[in-house]
């Protein structure tokens, strides 16, 4: 994905060597789809994982950018911790809060319903991988600096879009917290 921007360690790199070198990216994105559901189940907080993985890819991805080019190591540990950050959530987001949201109680039972959310996520995600390249093609024609912007922005929208439902999770956790103490003041 993001290896054949500039030379790596002072040496350019070949499209098959840049292409092979891109699949960490993915393998660092197998162990953040894990790592976030594991997090997210332990703390039933799948909002605010996601969120937390969506900013924390920021700062990665712009220390990609900065870094990436040291040497070999720097960038293959830097492209696997943005594909962590990155696809972490994208793998949360599409199994788990999509089965959350199917079988909220305000869908009444809907068997369907699941099937349709899952569906609207997934398309959604579809339309950003098509247009994530495309718009790609056009910003790299100006210097990588603009692809990496474009990738930290679309980040922060991200992490922006779910501010809601952090709010919201947070706001629940609170009041279950409320209701604990409550319960063992009387108690």
């Amino acid at each position: 994905m993001l290896s054949n921007f500039s030379a790596i360690d002072g040496e350019y790199l070949s499209n098959k060597t840049a292409g092979n070198l891109s699949t960490l990216f993915d393998l660092g994105g197998v162990v953040g789809g894990v790592l976030a559901g594991h997090i997210s189940d332990r703390l039933d907080a799948r909002a605010i994982t996601a969120a937390s993985f969506t900013y924390c890819s920021i700062p990665a991805l712009f220390l990609y950018r900065i870094y990436g080019s040291v040497s070999m190591r720097v960038n293959i540990a830097l492209m696997m911790l943005a594909g962590m950050l990155v696809n972490g959530p994208y793998a949360l987001i599409t199994t788990a809060v999509s089965a959350d949201l199917g079988t909220h109680s305000s869908l009444k039972g809907n068997s369907r319903a699941l099937a349709t959310v899952t569906a609207i996520i997934d398309g959604t995600g579809s339309v950003g991988a098509a247009l994530g390249p495309l718009l790609t093609g056009f910003i790299s024609a100006q210097g990588w600096n603009g692809v990496f912007n474009m990738l930290m922005l679309a980040a922060f929208i991200a992490g922006l879009l779910l501010t809601r439902l952090v709010v919201a999770e947070i706001m629940d956790k609170v009041q279950r917290a409320r209701e604990h103490s409550q319960e063992n003041y009387i108690s």
